[in-house]
């Protein structure tokens, strides 16, 4: 192999390298929308249970603490 070929191999790899870097995301990107629509399909394929289901709530949920408005300083 002379230097020509050498360069030729190594700006080919150089190119492939940065068209890999550059398609990367937007494949990571496909493919977490496809995952996001079958979850979403999935969970409305599944029954909906109703309020009767769940006890009722007496009171505010325990470890909160009350909402207080906000005061100008």
């Amino acid at each position: 192999m002379n230097t020509t070929q050498t360069e030729a191999l190594i700006s080919m790899v150089a190119v492939l390298g940065l068209f890999v870097l550059m398609v990367a995301p937007a494949v990571i990107g496909i493919l977490r929308d496809r995952r996001l629509d079958r979850q979403i399909r999935r969970a409305a394929a599944a029954p909906v249970t109703g309020p009767s289901d769940q006890p009722a709530a007496s009171g505010p949920a325990r470890g909160t603490a009350p909402r207080r408005p906000a005061r100008a300083a």
